[in-house]
C-alpha cells in the first residue's frame, strides 16, 4: 500500500478512492469489451460464455492499465497538476464526460422531436454528433468539478475553445 501511496503522490487516505475507482473502472471497461465480443461472436448462454470471460478479461484489463499507464507518462509533463493522483481523476473525469455526453445526445434529439424514423439516418447522426460537443463542453467542468479537478477543466474548455476560434468569449 506504501507502495501505491508513493507511486501516486498520496497524502491523505481518502486520495486512495481514485486509483480505487480508476482499476475498478478498467475492470469493468475490460468486462464490458469481452462481453460484447462474446455477443458478437454468439457464445452468450454457450458453455464457452463464462471459461472465456474469466480469461479474457483479466488479459484484456492487464493491457488497458498498461495502456493507461503509457497516457500517463504521455501527459505527465504537458497537464498541469500538483500530485500524479489528480492525473488519475483528470483521466475518470474524461471517461464518465464523453459516455455520458455521447448518452445524453440520443434522448435530447429525441425530445427535440428528430428521431431515426422520420428524418434521414444522416440527418440525425449528424444531428446528433453536433449536439454531443456542447453537451460534453458542460459536463467536462462540471464533473471535474465534482471531482475536485475544476480548474483543471475550465482551464482546458478556455485552451480549447480558443483553439477553435472562439477565442472572444473569454478575452
Amino acid at each position: 500500500m506504501q507502495k501505491l501511496k508513493q507511486r501516486w503522490e498520496i497524502q491523505r487516505n481518502w486520495q486512495l478512492l481514485f486509483p480505487i475507482l480508476g482499476a475498478m473502472l478498467t475492470l469493468f471497461t475490460a468486462y464490458a469489451i469481452v462481453q460484447g465480443f462474446v455477443n458478437a461472436f454468439g457464445l452468450e448462454g454457450h458453455t464457452y460464455e463464462w471459461p472465456v470471460l474469466f480469461v479474457a478479461t483479466p488479459i484484456l484489463y492487464y493491457f488497458l492499465v498498461k495502456f493507461f499507464i503509457w497516457c500517463f507518462k504521455k501527459v505527465e509533463n504537458k497537464w498541469k497538476v500538483d500530485y500524479k493522483w489528480e492525473m488519475i481523476a483528470i483521466f475518470i473525469v474524461f471517461a464518465i464526460t464523453g459516455s455520458l455526453s455521447g448518452k445524453l445526445a440520443g434522448p435530447l434529439v429525441h425530445w427535440i422531436g428528430l428521431d431515426s424514423e422520420n428524418v434521414h439516418s444522416a440527418v440525425y447522426w449528424a444531428l446528433r454528433i453536433l449536439l454531443i460537443f456542447p453537451i460534453y463542453q458542460i459536463l467536462l467542468v462540471f464533473i471535474g468539478w465534482l471531482f475536485g479537478q475544476y480548474q483543471f477543466f475550465w482551464d482546458f474548455e478556455k485552451k480549447m475553445l480558443k483553439r477553435m476560434g472562439l477565442g472572444a468569449f473569454f478575452s
